[in-house]
């Protein structure tokens, strides 16, 4: 595949329809990736940044915003990108910072088409996408094939936890995938957690497609936590150095929680929940985790712990639907 290169110019940047990494000369390059149409035929265009050194080396991919309320993601690729500006490489850093439009437009987790034979949609669990599919699949497979799949050698993808809730800066990794657990631990989280992957999920189709990959979750969604943003970007440029796309020296790996199982906690029944723990914080079997209050403020329910953990998620939004994340448990 080649970089086709359409007549457009939009805000100064040229459109491309297609994109190889490999076509470009040495340089830091913006473009508009032209992905698919809208119901009212309008074109929709998401911003691509291309990073290229002069010598060869590594093809490194940087996605955030394919959930679209998840802004820490969005800014640390953002930041990444600020930081990269200048500098010396060898191999090429491509960042796709906003991919889910209609999602950010509409401050939501989802996609949102205007077939009306389709609800919102969780883009994460479509991914390569399909041609003949609706309106999100085939936008996901435009994604895939003409930008994504064609430019990396490894590849991050920048989250937040789900509105409401909140995570520490965490990552997501095969562990057996030694790459993808070296690319965790080189981004010195709070905690790592084993994951073989799920079908659609961006993360797993990268890895069964012979190109490591770790998700990292930025804290909260919504809300800037620029502490976490920081040290999302100090990760990236570690991986980055330790791939010598990057010069400079790494710095070490600090240990932390690698864990092989989580446990969500939920809300039996609907109603105000104020959390007992604190993040990170280490609980006990029997441990009281949370007081479920209904609209009267009566005492309605208290939720213990399940079994022995570290608190890795607990809600921040008061009003908790039946199902709803009350607290989640690392072990």
């Amino acid at each position: 595949m080649a970089t086709q290169f359409l007549d457009d110019v939009i805000q100064g940047h040229p459109v491309v329809q297609s994109l190889d990494v490999s076509d470009l000369a040495a340089g830091e390059h913006k473009f508009w990736f032209r992905i698919a149409t809208n119901a009212l035929s309008q074109w929709q265009h998401l911003p691509v940044l291309v990073f290229k050194g002069e010598k060869p080396g590594k093809r490194v991919m940087i996605t955030a915003g394919v959930h679209g309320d998840e802004y820490n993601g969005v800014l640390a690729a953002q930041q990444t990108a600020r930081e990269l500006i200048g500098k010396e490489l060898a191999g090429i850093v491509t960042i796709v910072p906003t991919v889910n439009l209609t999602g950010m437009l509409h401050h939501s987790r989802d996609f949102f088409s205007a077939d009306p034979d389709c609800s919102p949609a969780n883009l994460n669990r479509f991914f390569p996408g399909d041609a003949n599919g609706n309106e999100g699949q085939r936008y996901l497979h435009a994604l895939w094939h003409n930008l994504l799949q064609p430019n990396a050698d490894f590849a991050i993808d920048l989250h937040t936890q789900t509105s409401g809730t909140v995570y520490p800066l965490y990552v997501f990794a095969d562990f057996r995938l030694e790459a993808a657990l070296h690319m965790a631990r080189l981004t010195n989280p709070d905690a790592i957690l084993n994951d073989p992957g799920d079908a659609g999920v961006l993360e797993t189709v990268w890895n069964t497609n012979g190109i490591p990959s770790i998700t990292i979750e930025v804290g909260m969604g919504r809300y800037t936590e620029q502490t976490l943003i920081d040290r999302t970007v100090a990760g990236i440029m570690n991986i980055l150095k330790h791939h010598d796309v990057l010069e400079g020296t790494e710095s070490p790996i600090t240990p932390c929680i690698e864990g092989q199982d989580v446990v969500s906690i939920r809300a039996e029944i609907g109603g105000f929940v104020l959390p007992q723990v604190a993040m990170m914080e280490t609980v006990e079997e029997g441990d009281l985790l949370a007081i479920q209050y209904d609209s009267f403020g009566s005492e309605i329910h208290r939720y213990i712990a399940p079994t022995n953990g570290t608190v890795l998620s607990h809600n921040i939004e008061s009003i908790r639907a039946p199902g709803s994340l009350v607290v989640r448990l690392i072990k």
